[in-house]
């Protein structure tokens, strides 16, 4: 049986510019529950955020919040619809 999905939302603060690449590199392997994306470079301040749409498993959410929270200079936090898909 396939496990249920949920739409939800991703924010990430990336306060290590250094890192942009590997947290593209990450997208890109999650890009199939990925629906949207918003990215703005706040050159002032030195950071960048990125705010995500999602449509996957909570396991493939998941996975792809625990790759990034691991990165050193990038703060992320989600939320999930209660509703299952």
């Amino acid at each position: 049986m396939e496990q249920e999905k949920r739409i939800g939302v991703v924010g990430i603060v990336i306060e290590d510019l250094d890192k942009v690449s590997i947290i593209n590199d990450i997208l890109h392997q999650y890009s199939n529950i990925i629906i949207g994306r918003l990215g703005l470079p706040y050159k002032e301040k030195e950071i960048s955020i990125i705010s995500l749409v999602v449509d996957g498993t909570t396991d493939e959410i998941g996975g792809l919040n625990g790759k990034l929270g691991k990165i050193h200079g990038v703060n992320i936090k989600s939320a999930l619809s209660k509703k299952v898909f």
